[in-house]
């Protein structure tokens, strides 16, 4: 199947980072959140993130030029898919939000239409049972930043069909990634090996095992690992990666997946990493600096 119009729901870091690429691409690109102030965070994000390209020599004024001619920031779900080859919806990770949009998106999209979900541990077939066409739904785990990480996890249901995924496949070549395809199941491959990595490194800094920083440097350099596992916690969200390990927990019925209490009190505190300036390290100059944990 040929994609000429791409939808993107969700204006957030990994929404916005998945509809510029989309735009790279060449592709119509329409990117719609809920939210208006949302939506206007994620277009200055997608041109702050070129104007930096720019300013570093690694992309031209020109190619951001012809990009941004493929980007529109559209306001209402249903203009957004109207003409969509390919949808991509990256909300919050709660199910119910999910299954209300994919709803939508049933009722809205071209039945042609191939409707992915970047979620990083829900269950795709329970998001796919919230439309009639079950066979057009893929998982489409991307990672973050979308622009520079070069893996997309493709993911299928029972009922996914041999050309969703391909299409699937095809798309993320077409963006510059490379794919693999697993089966769904809770976490999928990268999820439950990088929660489970990340909650053992918060453990070993609760115990006092190492800084937040010789840990980290163990993985980089020792595993060859090209960040380390706090440094990425902080990167992706402390409160995502305990909402993943929860899901697991639940799923599996096994406490090896429980959340280690200090990445719970670090989540209350609102200590979410970079987004917020501050998780295991402090972010409020730009770069992971040591910070001290709470007791």
């Amino acid at each position: 199947m040929e994609i000429r119009c791409v939808a993107v729901i969700g204006a957030g870091t990994m929404g916005a980072g998945i509809a510029q690429i989309c735009a790279q691409s060449g592709w119509k690109t329409h990117l719609f959140d809920a939210f208006p102030e949302g939506l206007e965070r994620g277009m200055q994000r997608i041109d702050a993130f070129w104007d930096k390209g720019i300013t570093r020599g690694k992309t031209t004024s020109e190619q951001k030029t012809e990009w941004a001619a493929n980007l529109h920031a559209v306001a209402d779900m249903a203009t957004a898919v109207a003409e969509a080859d390919l949808i991509i919806e990256a909300v919050t990770e709660i199910p119910e939000l999910k299954h209300s949009i994919f709803s939508e998106l049933d009722r809205l999209a071209p039945p042609h239409a191939i409707l992915g979900t970047n979620t990083s541990s829900l269950s795709i077939a329970d998001i796919a049972a919230a439309t009639s066409r079950p066979h057009n739904v893929i998982g489409m785990h991307f990672f973050n930043p979308v622009p520079i990480m070069k893996l997309l996890e493709l993911v299928r249901h029972d009922s996914t069909s041999d050309e969703t995924i391909a299409a699937a496949q095809a798309a993320g070549a077409a963006m510059g990634k490379t794919t693999i395809l697993v089966k769904d199941i809770p976490g999928f491959a990268t999820s439950r090996l990088g929660v489970v990595l990340g909650n053992e490194a918060i453990r070993m800094l609760a115990d006092g095992v190492a800084s937040a920083k010789d840990i980290d440097t163990a993985m980089v350099l020792g595993y060859k690992h090209p960040m380390g596992p706090l440094a990425l916690t902080d990167l992706v969200g402390l409160d995502v990666r305990r909402d993943i390990l929860k899901n697991l927990q639940s799923s599996f019925n096994d406490d090896a997946y429980a959340p280690h209490p200090l990445l719970e009190k670090l989540v209350a505190e609102g200590r979410l990493g970079k987004k917020t300036g501050i998780g295991i390290y402090d972010w409020s100059t730009g770069e992971a600096e040591e910070t001290e944990m709470p007791e």
